[in-house]
């Protein structure tokens, strides 16, 4: 045991020394690789790339803001048109129906003036002598007949500034002769979305 002893290589020779071709002894690979590891390039680069941790950071952050400031400009530019057109044709709606409310309401009058519910003047040619006559009514056999619940606000003036158009009136007058109220018009003269005026409505 003594002989088969001294013939061994010792252990630190694989670790200590390298090993010589002359020695007849090679040695494992996995002995080789741990003497001469090869140089990590990824690892270099690594460490290149976080050196600088702050500025990184710091650069990403800006690059973010400045995108994010882009996207919603172009957002709000695309946005705002379509906000406003529909706004608009929201109020040219309004407009449709108020008007279309103060005729109906003129109409009304007219047909129970024309069955004799009521008295009216001669020059009246039985239309009502004023928008607050449709609102605050007339008597009918013993009791208020009311066509209008209010007088509506003009909604591309904002107020109840409607021009008023008599029967005896020219229809491209722009003055009301009193007579009595047989159309009602906006005092607005915007254009419209189908490029018409609002007034002509």
């Amino acid at each position: 045991m003594d002989a088969n002893r001294g013939n061994q290589v010792p252990a630190a020779t694989h670790f200590s020394t390298p090993l010589k071709p002359e020695d007849g002894l090679n040695g494992p690979p996995a002995i080789m690789r741990r003497r001469a590891p090869a140089p990590r390039i990824f690892g270099g680069r690594l460490c290149r790339r976080t050196a600088w941790p702050g500025r990184s950071q710091q650069g990403l952050t800006l690059v973010e803001l400045i995108v994010t400031v882009a996207i919603l400009g172009i957002l709000a530019s695309v946005a705002y048109p379509i906000a406003r057109f529909q706004i608009q044709r929201q109020k040219e709606q309004v407009l449709r129906d108020d008007l279309w409310t103060m005729r109906r309401a003129i109409d009304k009058y007219k047909d129970a003036a024309d069955r004799h519910a009521f008295e009216t003047s001669i020059d009246s040619n039985g239309y009502p002598p004023d928008l607050d006559t449709l609102v605050n009514g007339v008597d009918v056999q013993d009791h208020k007949v009311k066509f209008l619940r209010q007088i509506p606000v003009d909604p591309m003036t904002g107020k109840k500034d409607w021009v008023l158009r008599s029967m005896q009136d020219d229809p491209d007058s722009d003055t009301w002769g009193g007579q009595n109220v047989f159309d009602v018009h906006s005092a607005s003269d915007g254009t419209a979305l189908d490029g018409t005026k609002y007034n002509t409505w």
